[in-house]
């Protein structure tokens, strides 16, 4: 899932040396995406109004449903 989210973001970023995703599982069992992306980029990975960022977020829990795990994505 973690180059699943790389992916959307190198394209859609301007600047894609400066995407970086970390992932992380808690104790609940979720995995725990976080992506950064370049100043610049931000805008244009949430979208207006979050419509991009809600796009990557629904493809994100399709992957997840198919591997059977809860997923959350925080863009910083």
């Amino acid at each position: 899932m973690k180059e699943l989210v790389e992916y959307i973001a190198k394209t859609i970023a301007s600047y894609p040396d400066e995407v970086k995703v970390t992932e992380e599982i808690d104790q609940e069992d979720r995995v725990m995406l976080k992506l950064e992306v370049a100043p610049d980029d931000k805008g244009k990975v949430v979208g207006r109004h979050g419509r991009v960022a809600k796009s990557i977020r629904l493809l994100l829990q399709v992957a997840a449903v198919k591997q059977g795990v809860r997923v959350n994505l925080e863009i910083v």
